[in-house]
């Protein structure tokens, strides 16, 4: 099929590894978009579960990390490198955007769990129930799972966040560092985009995206997660952003291979007197793998998911098409 969404329900933060039955057969069958709608309670906008967002980071992170790492492997293993993946957390009070369901062929859905919120489908599209994960039944546990070594004095939430990138073929990589940002902030998201002018020497140069077309890659993104919060998405020509000069930013949100982009803003804003940046870091994800422990910057820059391995799959592709 071209088009497809997924449903499914969570009754915890546990890694849904119930899921991936569902996640293996809808991105087999996709071949140009599939949107995966991840539904809880606890992620209701007027949530009584008293859930800390930034207590349950690495919960969030680990969960988002599987789903992706599932759909993208099929893709891989199925030479469909360009199939867009997207993978939305909503509450039951929230509803699906209306360009989600605009010309999907079928709606999966995965049997079992919390009921799914009523849906208006267009009449022509096909719904699919899939079985859970044999032998993977989903934990009945009602709440998220808080990690008690947190900070308790954190707040849930941070009113500014910000992070930066190149942004190019926007990827699952790049999309769970968007959509962890946007689960900690609660009024704006500040997300600085790489100048096209400091990417001259990246490999395959040729297939980098306009600066207009991964800006608005990322806007657009941003706005299917996290509807109604601020975005200000802007160039930047130094690893510094608006994170160099604007003192109303809160915290940072950076991959574990830009560590040191971190230190270096840390250390700059120190220079200027500008209030320290808490920082969060999202691990580095490859097409199978949830985490890359490998401790070598340039080896997780050689495995791991990334713009420049789409970039050579499409100028492999082009050169395929004229010899």
């Amino acid at each position: 099929m071209k088009n497809a969404v997924l449903l499914a329900t969570l009754e915890s933060l546990h890694t849904p590894h119930h899921l991936a039955n569902a996640i293996v057969t809808a991105a087999t069958t996709t071949r140009n978009r599939l949107t995966i709608v991840l539904f809880a309670r606890f992620f209701n906008t007027n949530s009584d579960h008293g859930l800390s967002h930034t207590a349950v980071w690495d919960d969030v992170q680990r969960l988002l990390t599987f789903v992706y790492v599932q759909a993208t492997k099929v893709a891989q293993d199925k030479d469909n490198i360009l199939l867009h993946i997207d993978v939305l957390l909503k509450g039951f009070d929230q509803a699906i955007p209306d360009e989600i369901l605009q010309d999907v062929d079928a709606v999966y859905h995965v049997s079992g769990g919390d009921g799914l919120p009523t849906i208006q489908l267009p009449p022509s599209t096909a719904q699919i129930t899939i079985d859970p994960e044999p032998n993977s039944a989903p934990s009945t546990s009602p709440n998220p799972p808080i990690n008690d070594d947190k900070n308790t004095n954190e707040p849930s939430t941070y009113p500014v966040v910000a992070l930066g990138g190149t942004f190019d073929h926007l990827h699952a990589g790049h999309k769970i560092l968007l959509s962890m940002a946007a689960w900690i902030a609660n009024t704006k998201i500040i997300v600085g985009v790489t100048d096209t002018s400091l990417l001259t020497s990246k490999a395959y140069h040729a297939y980098l995206e306009p600066l207009s077309t991964r800006i608005t890659n990322v806007r657009h993104f941003l706005s299917l997660f996290r509807p109604g919060l601020e975005y200000d998405i802007v160039p930047i020509n130094d690893v510094y952003g608006p994170t160099g000069w604007d003192p109303n930013v809160q915290a940072l949100v950076v991959s574990q291979e830009t560590l040191k982009g971190a230190d270096a803003i840390a250390t700059h804003r120190a220079s200027k007197s500008l209030p320290p940046l808490r920082t969060f870091v999202i691990d580095v994800i490859s097409h199978d793998s949830e985490k890359l422990d490998h401790q070598d910057v340039e080896m997780l820059k050689q495995t791991k998911m990334g713009s420049t391995f789409i970039r050579e799959w499409i100028a492999k592709r082009d050169a395929q098409k004229t010899s």
